[in-house]
């Protein structure tokens, strides 16, 4: 078998997909439009031990409304052996908030509940603007986690972490994916953890509204040079 790459017409991109709430966003239009094949993986509801990761060119590993300490979830040690096996075969992975804390904890991090939630547009301390630039980015998220031995931190806040690489690899802390439409819906179905941390889902949306132009050109920027800088296309071998 030949690993697949990112270069070329028709390369394979997988996306691993959580939960009904928390679809691809952003990045399925991108990938498209870099020419990839995208395949979406229900991970909470396929089996992915027959998945070969060496048939894609990249690997995205999207948000959760679950923490990647919680083993009780038969799927996340799924998900830990996919991304083992990625990694073994030089795979890059995109990780997004709970998929940035997964490919965190499968190269030897940690991830924890923080002891302050993070959640609205904001901005992050970056140390490489050219590949994550400052934001503000949207960040909703009660856990944070330690990088990877070898991994460089790209971005903090005083909370932890905002992005690493590692490899070929980056994990985010925040949701480059994140659309009007997208925040929607997790007001719909989270109302009660914006209740429970006094933010005003209405201002959230209202916001999320206003900067819906700009952050989508910020987002597709940081992909392209995920893509470029850190994953690096190569050809077949």
């Amino acid at each position: 078998m030949s690993d697949a790459t990112t270069t070329g017409p028709d390369w394979r991109a997988l996306v691993i997909q959580h939960e009904r709430p928390t679809p691809p966003g952003l990045i399925e239009p991108w990938l498209r439009d870099r020419g990839a094949q995208v395949e979406v993986l229900r991970i909470d509801e396929e089996d992915p031990h027959d998945l070969d990761p060496r048939d894609f060119g990249l690997i995205v590993s999207l948000g959760s409304e679950f923490g990647a300490y919680e083993d009780s979830i038969k799927w996340i040690s799924h998900e830990i052996d996919l991304l083992q096996a990625a990694t073994k075969a030089d795979v890059p992975i995109l990780g997004v908030c709970f998929g940035g804390h997964l490919l965190a904890r499968t190269l030897g991090g940690e991830v924890f509940r923080s002891e302050q939630e993070e959640i609205g547009w904001l901005p992050v301390e970056t140390h490489d603007a050219d590949l994550v630039p400052g934001g503000p980015w949207f960040q909703w998220h009660f856990d944070t986690f330690t990088v990877p031995p070898g991994a460089r931190v790209l971005a903090e806040t005083n909370v932890g972490p905002q992005a690493f690489s590692i490899g070929r690899s980056l994990g985010v802390q925040f949701h480059p994916e994140v659309t009007p439409e997208i925040m929607d819906a997790w007001v719909v179905a989270y109302r009660h953890e914006l209740d429970e941390h006094g933010v005003d889902p209405d201002r959230l949306l209202e916001e999320t509204h206003e900067r819906s132009e700009s952050a989508r050109t910020t987002s597709l920027n940081l992909f392209d040079r995920f893509l470029e800088r850190v994953a690096r296309p190569r050809e077949r071998a």
